[in-house]
């Protein structure tokens, strides 16, 4: 059986594209779309890179149509990832995929979540909080930003001299090592 995967993203990819190397010789496991809301987003170069086909969508197509589901049901796809994708997840898509829409988030969920929580703004509020360590959480997605079943996280020391921007450099490492495996080891448990 082979399992497909759409990666959804907003901005320039760095999780996304170690996804698409990590997957790009693996023998049940496939990224075979992109979805994207923004038109001049880097994640767009990294799937023409790989041969991945890419669907740009616009807000108001996916809140108000269900084209989205039409297009992940065309090619297949067996689960989504999140990928510094910002827009909430519409309730359509997320009944037809339960437990089947990945995401991670830069912090240790239940903290530093919920809207607006996304990128530096999560780093800044752990450097305000005097955090003694920061992480990642990956998750599934329900219809409420960063609420979803926890799956895995990930912990990384902030020391007090650390800025918000060292905190993000050491977040990004972990996104990088265990994003992909996860959604490995996730996909294959499903089988």
């Amino acid at each position: 059986m082979q399992h497909r995967i759409a990666i959804f993203a907003s901005g320039s990819g760095s999780n996304a594209l170690k996804i698409m190397e990590y997957f790009a010789n693996h023998p049940t496991i496939k990224v075979a779309l992109v979805v994207c809301n923004k038109k001049d987003a880097g994640v767009l170069l990294h799937a023409n890179r790989y041969n991945i086909e890419s669907v740009i969508i616009s807000k108001s197509i996916f809140y108000e149509t269900e084209n989205v589901l039409e297009t992940l049901t065309t090619h297949n796809i067996s689960c989504v990832v999140l990928a510094g994708f910002l827009l909430l997840i519409p309730e359509y898509i997320i009944k037809n995929y339960e437990k089947r829409i990945v995401n991670i988030h830069p912090a240790l969920l239940p903290k530093f979540g919920g809207k607006g929580m996304f990128g530096h703004h999560v780093h800044e509020a752990v450097r305000a909080a005097n955090e003694s360590e920061s992480g990642i959480t990956i998750h599934f997605c329900n219809a409420q930003y960063d609420e979803g079943d926890v799956i895995f996280q990930a912990k990384c020391p902030v020391l007090s001299t650390d800025t918000p921007t060292d905190i993000a450099k050491k977040v990004l490492a972990l996104e990088h090592k265990h994003f992909a495996p996860v959604i490995e080891s996730i996909l294959i448990a499903s089988a």
